[in-house]
């Protein structure tokens, strides 16, 4: 098999070398149903592994399959994509295709989500070498505590010491102390930079140009020097201040740019949700008339371009872009035909049922009852339920979904809620305890509000 592209490198083959079985197996721990949706994203993941170890000439030629998902809230759509991206370690965001206007009205521009990726790049990478200097950077941000525990102590004795030719030396003992956390209470004096304030870039700007603030924000910075002010503080303290401060110095920042650009531009990947609110494209003016223009705004993005940022240059051609919506009353023939043309894969994802309700709240790794049994067991308060009100909390959920609007497994969050509201409030009062939870438990505390409809708007 040929050698994976130089692009990736840096990235750990198992991490890419994913097949879209193991995909779907991973995606299945946290997400129920939608087979068919899982496929699509775990073929379109491949197929990314298999552009960039395909021959050079061949690999710029190899366009992304777009996918849009179609499906109503609540299903899992925003989960896969988010999940999709965690497994890869991938740089991922999600928009809201409804918060972004054509150029020309006041809005952000579409080119903004590119930005933002890749300034969650930069700091997604530069965690990344923070964390393999961090050894060394305890070891200077130490040495710097012992220069202020000792001033005045001269280069040559600090290095003296530091060889260990002179164990007996008060900077070795107090290395020692320094090691064993005998000093953490010692205050010791500190330079503390402050941070350029963001009042004079707030006059020029106004809501919607965040991004323009952004850029005052780092201009000015870069203008003025940074002023700093000395203050004592806690050892302990201190070295977690000196930590940082070391780990940033060590940080070579060009090379950090440099890894993340190349991640966005070959991993990057875009969730873009509420596309059905910019599709179609009759408007009499008012708030949708820009909806056709962010479609032709999106056009190139996903089509392939270069987007300028504060970092440099970033291409779009090989990011993938997800787009999701419930569809109600648009369908993804009203989008433009270009850029439908785009988005090749389109799935279906299905309304969850009473089934797939008892199965979201046991199955998941993060199931919702394993989170409320984590949260109440933090304060002894153990909780146990019973088949029988899963099927029941199911049952009401659905029951709600059906009389209001349906919203998915997020119904079950309000309905858990409801449910453990008394426990929740209680729980430091009455640990510690262990609490049965039945089915008539479960229809005490919510059959009354599940059944009166006036209610239930409000509460669940």
């Amino acid at each position: 098999m040929p050698n994976i592209a130089k692009e990736i490198v840096s990235k750990p083959n198992a991490e890419l070398n994913l097949t879209p079985r193991q995909i779907v197996t991973e995606l299945d721990k946290y997400i129920i149903g939608q087979g068919e949706a899982k496929r699509a994203v775990a073929i379109a993941l491949r197929n990314r592994w298999r552009r960039l170890i395909a021959p050079e000439h061949m690999r710029e030629e190899i366009a992304p399959r777009n996918i849009i998902m179609i499906g109503p809230t609540g299903v899992g759509k925003t989960e896969i994509a988010r999940r999709l991206a965690r497994l890869t370690k991938s740089p991922f965001i999600k928009v809201e295709a409804s918060k972004y206007t054509e150029v020309g009205y006041v809005g952000r521009d579409v080119e903004s989500m590119i930005r933002e990726l890749m300034d969650l790049a930069v700091g997604m990478v530069s965690q990344e070498e923070k964390e393999k200097m961090a050894s060394k950077a305890v070891g200077l941000a130490e040495e710097r505590i012992l220069d202020m525990l000792l001033p005045g102590r001269s280069e040559r004795s600090r290095q003296h010491s530091e060889t260990g030719h002179a164990p007996g030396t008060t900077r070795s003992k107090l290395r020692k102390l320094l090691k064993d956390g005998r000093l953490e209470e010692r205050e010791v004096p500190l330079e503390v930079e402050q941070s350029v304030s963001t009042s004079m870039t707030r006059i020029f700007t106004t809501v919607g140009l965040d991004e323009m603030e952004k850029n005052l924000s780092d201009a000015m910075s870069q203008l003025f020097p940074k002023k700093s002010h000395k203050r004592m503080v806690k050892v302990k303290e201190a070295r977690e201040i000196l930590i940082q401060e070391e780990a940033n110095r060590l940080v070579d920042m060009d090379k950090v740019v440099a890894e993340a650009k190349l991640r966005v531009e070959q991993h990057g990947l875009v969730f873009i949700d509420e596309i059905d609110k910019v599709a179609g494209r009759e408007h009499k003016g008012g708030p949708d008339v820009s909806r056709e223009g962010v479609q032709r705004d999106l056009l190139p993005l996903v089509e392939g371009t270069t987007v300028p940022t504060k970092h440099g240059p970033v291409k779009t051609d090989h990011i993938l872009f997800i787009a999701a919506g419930a569809f109600h009353v648009t369908k993804p023939s009203d989008l433009i035909p270009e850029l439908q043309g785009r988005f090749p894969i389109r799935v279906e994802l299905n309304s969850l049922n009473k089934e797939d309700f008892v199965r979201i709240l046991t199955e998941p790794q993060n199931a919702l009852i394993i989170q409320y049994q984590t949260l109440l067991g933090t304060e002894d308060v153990l909780l146990e339920f019973t088949p029988d009100a899963v099927e029941e909390l199911a049952r009401m959920a659905c029951e709600v979904n059906d009389k209001q609007e349906n919203i998915g497994a997020r119904r079950l969050s309000t309905i858990m809620e409801k449910l453990l509201d008394e426990i929740s409030f209680s729980a430091p009062e009455i640990a510690p305890t262990k609490i049965i939870i039945n089915e008539g438990y479960v229809r005490e505390r919510l059959a009354g509000v599940v059944g009166d409809i006036d209610l239930t708007r409000y509460i669940l």
